[in-house]
């Protein structure tokens, strides 16, 4: 194998997305496609004895979720590039996507031509991104993701697993009435009236 080549695998749950870019990248001058995964726990295991300079990441997975398996991987790997590919165009996932420390963002319908050139820009150092994205992030420059600590992600996965504010108290250590408090906060800055609405907007925008 060609040391210059850049290595890349493809993760994306399914079959189909797989073959579909192992079949245009397998022949591509410069690339050596390394492997496909439908798993976030799989490909994780292959990066621990494998090096890799691309990873093109699908966001939604069966195990887990592409902007938390960004954030693993340039963890770990900080001199990986992680790519997301995805048919998701919603500003909030996008820009969680760049945040959590992705190189690029591909609609899953661009062009091969597309695909490759934005893995040889990313591999140079450019930011890629697919022309549909650019414009999303050009008309939500001013767009906001709610900021929140630690401890109100903590509660808030507690409050989507349907646990009460005295079963929170109790599984964290701190007051009911802090947990109504953590409650409060969270409904104002994701801009809901119930929990309910604040699970379903929390999970769309990937905080769960």
């Amino acid at each position: 194998m060609d040391s210059k080549k850049i290595k890349i695998i493809v993760v994306d749950d399914h079959p189909v997305v797989l073959q579909g870019f192992e079949y245009m990248l397998q022949d591509a001058d410069g690339i050596v496609f390394a492997g496909k995964f439908t798993d976030a726990g799989s490909m994780l295991a292959y990066l621990k004895n494998n090096r890799v300079d691309v990873v093109l990441l699908d966001i939604n997975l069966p195990d887990s979720n592409g902007i938390d398996e960004c954030a693993a991987i340039k963890n770990r790997y900080p001199e990986t590039i992680v790519i997301a590919i995805s048919n998701i165009n919603e500003y909030s996932i996008i820009q969680r996507m760049l945040n959590a420390g992705a190189n690029g963002y591909i609609l899953k319908n661009a062009s091969a031509e597309e695909v490759i050139r934005g893995i040889h820009n990313a591999m140079s150092g450019e930011v890629i991104l697919s022309k549909g994205i650019q414009a999303i992030l050009h008309d939500h420059e001013t767009g906001e993701l709610p900021a929140i600590t630690r401890r109100e992600r903590e509660v808030l996965g507690l409050l989507a697993t349907g646990m009460s504010s005295v079963e929170i108290g109790e599984k964290i250590f701190i007051s009911p009435l802090t947990v109504e408090s953590h409650r409060r906060n969270l409904l104002q800055k994701f801009k809901v009236a119930n929990v309910a609405a604040l699970i379903h907007r929390a999970t769309e925008l990937k905080y769960i």
